[in-house]
C-alpha cells in the first residue's frame, strides 16, 4: 500500500500535529482510535527509549500512527558564545530566584542515534522537520517498513524531499503553532501563507501533500481539501484537549489572549517559532538575533521556563500557538477530530448547493 493510499483509508483525514512538550501517547493513541492519524512527538525522547515509546501506542491501536523527529547537526558552541548568551538570560533567571545555569554538557539527543532507533522501531510514518534526510537514510526506513514525510515550508523544501524519496509532503504555512521547519532559505523567504503554499507544493511534486498551519476546524479541513491536499494537519486546535500535556498556566494563557496574540520569535530556542507574545518576547526582540542557534539556545532557557511554569508566571514561558487560536475550544481529542470531519462534510455540502444554484442561475 501507498503513502497515498493509507492517507484515503483513514476513516477522518485529519492529522494531530507532533508537538514537543504539548501532547505524547495519550493524544496519538485517541486521535488515531478515532479514525484520524495521531502523531508521536520524540524530538525529547532518548534514543534508548523510543523503541518502548513506539511500542506503547502500537499496543494501544492498530490504526496508523506517526512518529517525528526534529533534525540537526551535532552543535558544540564556543564557551564565549554561551557566556554571552547566558548573560542575556541572568536577569530573568535572577528573577525568578534561580542562578545563571552552568554551561550544558548536552543541548540535545543525537539525532543519528534517534534515527537509528526509530528506523528499527519501523512505525507506520516517520516524520522529520528542521533539515531533510539523505537517500540512504529514506531507503532505510523504507526497508523497515516506515512511510516518510518531510515538513517543508517552500516549493523548494518540498521539491528537496520529493528528489531523495519521500513519500509525502507536509506544507507548512506560516500560520502555524510552535516551530517552523524552514532549512533551506532564511524565515522571511520561508514565511508563505498555508493555502498559497499547498497550492503551490501541490503543483509542483507528484505526492500526497498535507496542509498545516491555520487550521482550526472544520471549514478550514474542508478548504485544503479543496485546494489539493490529501489530509491536514491540526496543532493548535489540540492544544485545549482532555490530552493535551501543556498544563494550567499554558492552557490559562491560551484562553485569556487576545485576538492576533501570536508572534514569530527566536529568543526561547534559536529557532523561529510562533506563540503568544509575552514580555520574554518583547524584551528579548532587540537581540533575538544574535542568540545560539537551536538547540543551543533552547537549552539554555530550559529551566527558565519550567521554573516560571512552576511558579504560574506566563511571561517568561514559550506559550506556542497558532494566528487561530481564539478558535481552540476544549474537549476530548477523538470527538474534536469527529466534529471537524462533519463539520467539513457539511461546509462541502453547503458550497456544493451555492455553487450549483449559482450555476443554474447563470445558465
Amino acid at each position: 500500500m501507498s503513502f497515498a493510499k493509507l492517507l484515503e483509508s483513514l476513516p477522518i483525514p485529519i492529522l494531530q500535529a507532533p508537538m514537543a512538550g504539548a501532547t505524547f501517547d495519550a493524544m496519538a493513541v485517541a486521535v488515531s482510535q478515532a479514525g484520524a492519524m495521531g502523531n508521536l512527538a520524540c524530538a525529547g525522547v532518548a534514543p534508548e527509549e523510543l523503541q518502548a515509546a513506539v511500542d506503547g501506542v502500537r499496543a494501544k491501536t492498530d490504526a496508523p500512527f506517526g512518529v517525528n523527529l526534529l533534525m540537526g547537526p551535532p552543535l558544540k558552541p564556543e564557551p564565549a558564545e554561551l557566556d554571552a548568551a547566558l548573560a542575556r538570560l541572568t536577569p530573568f533567571y535572577a528573577e525568578l530566584g534561580l542562578p545563571t545555569p552552568d554551561h550544558p554538557n548536552r543541548f540535545s539527543y543525537d539525532f543519528d542515534a534517534q534515527l537509528q532507533a526509530l528506523t528499527r522501531a519501523a512505525p507506520p510514518v516517520a516524520s522529520f522537520s528542521f533539515s531533510i534526510l539523505t537517500e540512504a537514510q529514506v531507503d532505510a526506513l523504507h526497508a523497515a517498513g516506515s512511510y516518510v514525510v518531510g515538513t517543508a515550508n517552500t516549493v523548494a523544501e518540498a521539491i528537496a524531499w520529493a528528489e531523495v524519496g519521500a513519500d509525502g509532503i507536509c506544507a507548512q504555512g506560516v500560520e502555524a503553532g510552535g516551530h517552523h521547519a524552514y532549512f533551506l532559505d532564511d524565515i522571511e523567504a520561508s514565511s508563505i501563507g498555508t493555502f498559497a503554499l499547498l497550492a503551490t507544493v501541490t503543483r509542483a511534486v507528484d505526492l500526497p501533500v498535507i496542509a498545516a498551519g491555520g487550521i482550526m476546524d472544520g471549514r478550514g479541513v474542508a478548504a485544503a481539501l479543496a485546494l489539493g491536499a490529501s489530509a491536514v494537519q491540526m496543532g493548535s486546535a489540540f492544544l485545549l484537549a482532555d490530552e493535551a500535556i501543556i498544563g494550567p498556566v499554558w492552557q490559562a494563557a491560551l484562553k485569556d489572549a487576545p485576538t492576533d496574540a501570536t508572534r514569530l520569535t527566536r529568543a526561547f530556542s534559536g529557532r523561529y517559532a510562533r506563540g503568544l507574545e509575552n514580555r520574554f518576547v518583547r524584551e528579548m526582540r532587540g537581540v533575538q538575533d544574535e542568540v545560539p542557534p537551536y538547540p543551543v539556545q533552547n537549552r539554555l532557557t530550559q529551566a527558565m521556563r519550567a521554573a516560571a511554569n512552576k511558579a504560574g508566571d506566563p511571561e517568561l514561558m514559550s506559550l506556542w500557538a497558532g494566528q487561530a487560536i481564539k478558535l481552540a475550544k476544549p474537549g476530548q481529542a477523538g470527538e474534536m477530530v469527529a466534529r471537524w470531519w462533519a463539520e467539513a462534510q457539511d461546509v462541502a455540502q453547503a458550497v456544493a448547493k451555492q455553487t450549483a444554484a449559482r450555476g443554474a442561475a447563470g445558465g
